[in-house]
C-alpha cells in the first residue's frame, strides 16, 4: 500500500483538444468573439485551422456540449455546418422540454460539470454533499446577471479545472451556435460554475459557418434571418481565497474556535511496534480491512509499500491506516461505499478516527521504529508480542540477517520484544500490549511470557490488565460487541479516569487474526482509549522559560516534489511552478490555506557543509546510521573530519500554503495535534544585482532542499513586530535521570532522536548534578552506646552514596554535526549508541532538552 501521504507526481492536466491536430506550418486566422469581445491569444498556434476536433473522451476534464440552453432550441431552415436541417446533429441528451424542468436540467448540467472538475483533481473526494444550485424560478427568462462565485465546494481545491467546448457535437463536429444562443449558454455555464465556487474564462471563439431560420414578427409576418455560427472554448477554474493580511493570519491562528472547513472529528494516533514476525501488519490488515487472515499473510498484502517487503514478509517502512468509529459502528474497508479515506471521514463524522502507524520490527530498521515512537509522538503505543515463539534466535530467512555483526542478529524474538517494551516504559508513553497468534501459542510458554511482561510493568508502578474476549470468534465484524465494550470500560477506562493518569493501566489482549479471537476487544479498546487534550505551545515549558515560541509548529516527516495545479498557479503571485508537499503532524497552533509561513533551517551552502566529510563515507545525518556495523571506523574518521553545525548558518525560507489535507481529506484548516499534508509555494529569491560597495558577502542560501526533521512555523505576532526569527540549534544540553548515561565518553558519536530530527551528535561532556538531600541526623559519641560508631558511619556513608547515585541528575552537553536543527526546549530526546550483534539498537537513554545553543 502506498503511503497515505503519497501524491501523484504527474497529476491530470487540462489540455485543449484544439492543439492536438494543429498544423504548425499554417498561420491561424485571427478571430473575434461577437459575444464577449476580443479573445486573449495564448500563443501563436492557439487557433489552428481545424475542421473538427477529436471525439469527446469518456473520461477526463473535457466536455463537448452542443449547447447549454435551458429552453428548446429553435428550428433552422439551413445550417452550413450540417448535412441535414432542423438540428439533425443534436446532442445525445435532448434539450429541455415540458417533461424536464429548467431547474432539473440545470441540476443535471451542474452535476456533470462537477464530475469533469473532479477528473482533473488527483485523489479527488467523492463529495457526497448536496450541491448548492443557484435559485432559478420558472418565470425568469435568462441568467444574464453576473453571479459571484460561492464558497468552493470541498474536494475541488486541487482541481486543474475543466474545459467546455460549446457548439461541438460529441463526435467533434463543429455545429455552432448563434450569438444569442452562445450568450445564453455562457450565462448558464457561469451560473453553474458560480454555484460550485468556480469562474469561467473564455479561451477562444471561432466562426464555423452560418445558418438561416424563419422568425415570426409582431405583425404575424414571416421573416427569414441569417446569422453566423460560433463555437467557443471555456475554461472553468476553482476560485481559491489565498489572500489575507498578516494580522488577520495571526488572529486566526490564535483563535480557539475551529473553522468550518476544518475536521473536528476526534483523532487518536497509535503506533504499532514489536519484533519482526510478531504479526503487527497482519493485525492491522485485519482491523482495517475487516477480513481475517488465511494464516499466510493475506490480510497484510495491501499494506506493504515495497516489493522486498512482500518477498521477505518484513516491514521496512512506516505504513499508515485509518479506522473510523461512530457509536458502536466500525467504519473500515469492509463497509459498503467506503473505498478511500475521505469516505471514512464522512461516515465517522462526530465520532472518532484512529490513525494507526505500522513500524518495522527487524533490528535492521530500528530507525523506522524510533521514528514511529518518537518522531510521530503517538498518543498510545501498541506493542505486539507473538504467543507462538520461544526464546530461541529467530531464523535467518532474510538476506539481511546473514550480515556479519548486524545489530540484533543474535537476539531471540522475545529479547527483541522486551527491548521494545523497555524503550516504551522509558519513554513514558501510554501503552497497550497485544498478544498475537494466540491460536498457535502453548500455554506454558505463554505463561512464561506473561510473567516477564507483568514483572517489567509492575516494576515501574503500572498495573497490567489481562483481558480476554467473551464474544465468539468474529469473521465479519461491523460493530463493536457490547460485552467487549463494557469490559474495556470496566477494566481500563474507569481505572484511568479515577487515577487521572493514562500511564497507570497497561491493558493486555490475546488476539488471533486467523480465528478472530480478540478482534472485537481490540476494536473496543481503540474506540475507547482516552485522547489527550489539544496540545499547546506551553506543554513542555512555561512561557517564562521559552517566550519566543511561534504561533504554530508543524513537524516535517516526508517531502514530495509536485508542481502547481492550473488553479493554484492562477491564484498565486509567484512565477515558480514548483509546489512541494510536506507531510507530518501539527505540534500546536493552526494552519490555513493562504497563511504565510517559514520553513527551515536550511544550510547556507549544501556543498560547503559536506566538504569536510570523507567522500567514501556517507554523512551520519542523512545516510549511514551510527548503529551500523561499520560505525566504529566511521566514528574514528568523523571525529577528525566532521564539520560542527555551529560553523553553518541556519536560514529560514518564507512560503505560502496553497493546499492542506487532513489525513487525505481536503480541508481549509488543520488543527493542533492533527496529522496531514501541506502544499507550499516558496517566495522567489531576490535576483537583484549584488551591492558592490559592501565587502561582506552574504552566505548563499540553498534552494528548496526540504528534508525530514525540518519544521514549518507561523511566526508569532511578537516575532513579527520585533523582527526576530526562529532559533536554529547547533548544540544543546539534555538532562538524564539515569546513572547509565555515565558510560558515554567525551568526543564519542551517538545518534540523537528528538521530534522528527535524527542527527549525529558529539558528546562534549557528562556532568553530574548533586541532589539537595534532606537534613541528616548526625550521631555523637554519647549515642554510641556499644562502641560501634565507626562501623555504623561507614555503612551509612555507603548507603547514602548509593541513594545519591540513584537520585542524581546528569547533564549531557551535545554538539550537532553537519547541520543545524530546530529543537524545542523541553522536548524528549533519545540517545542511541552503536549497535552490536547482541543488542537490538533500541537500548537508548531517554532525557529532556533543557538548554539550546546557537
Amino acid at each position: 500500500m502506498a503511503s497515505i501521504f503519497t501524491f501523484d507526481h504527474d497529476p491530470p492536466r487540462v489540455n485543449s483538444p484544439w492543439k492536438s491536430g494543429q498544423d504548425s506550418g499554417k498561420r491561424p486566422h485571427a478571430e473575434r468573439s461577437m459575444t464577449t469581445g476580443p479573445v486573449v491569444e495564448s500563443d501563436p498556434v492557439s487557433d489552428p485551422p481545424l475542421e473538427r476536433l477529436e471525439a469527446e473522451p469518456q473520461d477526463g476534464p473535457i466536455e463537448y456540449k452542443l449547447h447549454l440552453l435551458l429552453r428548446p432550441r429553435r428550428t433552422y431552415n439551413k445550417m452550413t455546418t450540417t448535412l441535414k436541417v432542423s438540428g439533425s446533429r443534436q446532442s445525445s441528451q435532448p434539450p429541455a422540454s415540458s417533461s424536464q424542468t429548467r431547474q432539473n436540467r440545470l441540476r443535471h448540467l451542474t452535476t456533470q460539470l462537477l464530475w469533469r472538475l473532479q477528473q482533473s483533481s488527483p485523489y479527488h473526494s467523492t463529495a457526497r454533499r448536496d450541491l448548492v444550485l443557484p435559485k432559478l424560478p420558472e418565470d425568469i427568462a435568462d441568467l444574464t446577471a453576473p453571479e459571484k462565485p460561492r464558497k468552493l465546494l470541498p474536494g475541488l481545491e486541487e482541481s486543474n479545472g475543466a474545459l467546455y467546448e460549446i457548439g461541438v457535437a460529441d463526435d467533434g463536429t463543429f455545429v455552432g451556435l448563434t450569438k444569442d444562443e452562445m450568450d445564453e449558454s455562457m450565462a448558464t455555464l457561469k451560473a453553474m460554475a458560480a454555484s460550485l465556487g468556480c469562474r469561467v474564462d473564455v479561451q477562444r471563439m471561432k466562426a464555423v459557418g452560418s445558418c438561416e431560420w424563419t422568425e415570426t414578427t409582431s405583425e404575424s409576418k414571416y421573416e427569414v434571418r441569417v446569422a453566423d455560427l460560433w463555437v467557443a472554448e471555456a475554461l472553468v477554474m476553482p476560485v481559491l481565497n489565498t489572500q489575507s493580511s498578516p494580522r488577520s493570519q495571526q488572529t486566526s491562528q490564535l483563535s480557539s474556535a475551529p473553522r468550518r472547513s476544518a475536521s473536528i472529528t476526534e483523532q487518536l494516533r497509535i503506533s504499532l511496534i514489536g519484533p519482526t514476525t510478531s504479526g503487527k501488519t497482519t493485525l492491522l490488515g485485519t482491523l482495517s480491512n475487516g477480513t481475517l487472515d488465511n494464516g499466510r499473510g493475506s490480510s497484510r498484502i495491501n499494506l506493504l509499500r515495497h516489493r522486498h517487503e512482500v518477498a521477505s514478509g518484513r516491514t521496512s517502512s512506516i505504513a499508515q491506516e485509518l479506522i473510523g468509529y461512530g457509536g458502536r459502528r466500525i467504519f473500515n474497508y469492509n463497509v459498503d461505499n467506503i473505498n478511500e479515506w475521505p469516505d471514512i471521514h464522512d461516515r465517522a463524522e462526530n465520532g472518532r478516527l484512529v490513525f494507526l502507524l505500522d513500524s518495522a520490527g527487524h533490528p535492521r530498521y530500528q530507525r523506522t521504529t524510533l521514528r514511529a515512537l518518537i518522531g510521530w509522538a503517538p498518543h498510545w503505543t501498541c506493542l505486539c508480542i507473538p504467543a507462538n515463539e520461544d526464546g530461541t534466535t529467530a531464523p535467518s530467512t532474510h538476506s539481511l540477517s546473514s550480515v556479519d555483526g548486524f545489530p540484533g542478529a543474535g537476539m531471540a524474538s522475545m529479547d527483541l520484544a522486551m527491548a521494545h517494551l523497555d524503550l516504551c516504559l522509558k519513554l513514558a508513553i501510554p501503552l497497550a500490549i497485544i498478544i498475537t497468534k494466540s491460536e498457535l501459542g502453548q500455554l506454558p510458554l505463554l505463561k512464561d511470557k506473561l510473567n516477564i511482561v507483568f514483572t517489567k510493568v509492575k516494576a515501574i508502578g503500572r498495573t497490567p490488565k489481562l483481558l480476554a474476549s467473551a464474544a465468539r470468534d468474529e469473521d465479519d465484524l461491523t460493530e463493536v460487541p457490547d460485552s467487549d465494550l463494557q469490559k474495556i470500560n470496566d477494566e481500563v477506562i474507569d481505572p484511568i479516569a479515577k487515577s487521572s493518569d493514562p500511564l497507570s493501566v497497561v491493558p493486555i489482549i490475546l488476539t488471533s487474526a486467523v480465528k478472530g479471537i480478540g478482534i472485537g476487544l481490540t476494536h473496543a479498546l481503540l474506540r475507547s482509549l482516552p485522547v489527550p487534550p489539544m496540545p499547546t505551545a506551553r506543554d513542555f515549558v512555561p512561557l517564562a522559560l521559552n517566550p519566543e515560541q511561534p504561533a504554530a509548529l508543524f513537524h516535517i516527516d516526508e517531502v514530495f516534489e509536485m508542481s502547481l495545479s492550473r488553479t493554484q498557479a492562477a491564484t498565486t503571485s509567484v512565477s515558480s511552478e514548483s509546489a512541494p508537499v510536506i507531510t507530518g503532524y501539527l505540534r500546536f497552533g493552526r494552519l490555513s490555506i493562504g497563511d504565510r509561513v517559514v520553513l527551515g533551517p536550511f544550510p547556507a551552502d549544501d556543498e560547503d557543509t559536506g566538504a569536510l566529510v570523507p567522500k567514501d563515507h556517507p554523512s551520519p545525518g542523512y545516510g549511514l546510521s551510527i548503529p551500523h556495523p561499520s560505525s566504529a571506523e566511521f566514528a574514528r574518521l568523523s571525529s577528525r573530519h566532521t564539520l560542527s553545525a555551529s560553523k553553518i548558518e541556519g536560514e529560514w525560507r518564507q512560503a505560502t500554503i496553497v493546499n492542506i489535507r487532513d489525513l487525505r481529506l481536503p480541508v481549509q484548516t488543520i488543527e493542533a495535534g492533527q496529522a496531514g499534508s501541506v502544499q507550499l509555494v516558496f517566495e522567489e529569491f531576490d535576483e537583484e544585482a549584488p551591492d558592490t560597495t559592501t565587502t561582506l558577502e552574504r552566505p548563499r542560501v540553498s534552494k528548496t532542499r526540504l528534508r525530514k526533521g525540518q519544521v514549518l512555523a507561523v511566526p508569532s505576532q511578537h516575532m513579527i513586530d520585533t523582527g526576530l526569527s526562529l532559533q536554529a540549534a547547533s548544540s544543546l544540553i539534555a538532562s538524564f535521570k539515569t546513572s547509565d548515561i555515565k558510560s558515554l565518553s567525551t568526543n564519542s558519536l551517538v545518534n540523537a532522536y528528538v521530534g522528527m530530527v535524527r542527527a549525529a551528535v558529539r558528546v562534549l561532556g557528562v556532568a553530574r548534578q548533586r541532589p539537595v538531600l534532606s537534613s541528616r541526623k548526625v550521631l555523637t559519641e554519647d549515642d554510641d552506646v556499644f562502641g560501634m560508631n565507626e562501623h555504623i558511619e561507614l555503612e551509612r556513608t555507603k548507603s547514602e552514596a548509593d541513594l545519591d547515585e540513584y537520585h542524581s541528575e546528569y547533564h549531557v552537553s551535545l554538539e550537532l554535526l553537519n547541520s543545524r536543527e530546530w529543537i524545542e526546549l523541553g522536548s524528549r530526546i533519545v540517545l542511541v549508541e552503536g549497535g552490536s550483534k547482541d543488542k537490538s539498537g533500541l537500548e537508548g537513554y531517554v532525557g529532556t532538552v533543557i538548554e539550546i545553543g546557537e
